[in-house]
């Protein structure tokens, strides 16, 4: 029962891998679509709420 459990969360694992990069993929996407103004927009909402910290 220990290999069928080992082998679900491989399965799992690879499809959370899978989901994150296509997730990353479409967002990256989408911000090379903003302008200027809303990527810093977007920069300072997301420092102020500490997703990513200021250099």
């Amino acid at each position: 029962m220990n290999n069928t459990s080992s082998d679900c969360n491989k399965m799992y694992s690879f499809s959370d891998e899978y989901r994150r990069e296509e997730l990353i993929k479409k967002i990256e996407h989408a911000l090379s679509r903003l302008t200027l103004e809303e990527l810093e927009a977007l920069l300072y909402d997301m420092i102020t709420k500490n997703y990513i910290n200021e250099f």
